[in-house]
């Protein structure tokens, strides 16, 4: 099981998207595990801290990604315009043979794909 889409072949477990979203957050300067919604550790293990840090405080047109429920739910065809040039940015300097930048590539084709049809991006 993990994380796909209606419109395109990119997939990540649930855990690697989590990873991939952490490490888009640390290629713009901040800590993902801070953020409200997400935390440092496990609920069983010692040193679990929620997040705290409210996401009005991040200015990057990527946030909507970033604080996306990982299993359901859509990104307008709004927020994919936005979206996918910034995606594209962010991983077009990573490895050109890493798995979470040819994903991302296809998911930012993708969310074109959707802005310009006024479609929204189905998680599923």
């Amino acid at each position: 099981m993990g994380l796909d889409f209606l419109q395109c072949d990119a997939s990540w477990s649930y855990s690697g998207f989590n990873d991939f979203r952490r490490r888009l957050a640390r290629d713009i300067g901040f800590d993902l595990n801070e953020m409200m919604g997400f935390s440092k550790g496990f609920h069983w293990q010692d040193g679990y801290a929620p997040g705290t840090r409210p996401w009005s405080e991040i200015d990057d047109p990527i946030v909507p990604l970033l604080n996306h429920s990982d299993c359901e739910g859509e990104l307008s065809p709004q927020e994919c315009a936005q979206i996918a040039p910034r995606l594209r940015e962010l991983v077009t300097p990573w490895p050109e043979h890493d798995y979470d930048r040819h994903n991302a590539l296809v998911l930012a084709e993708a969310m074109g794909r959707c802005a310009c049809d006024g479609e929204a991006l189905v998680f599923c």
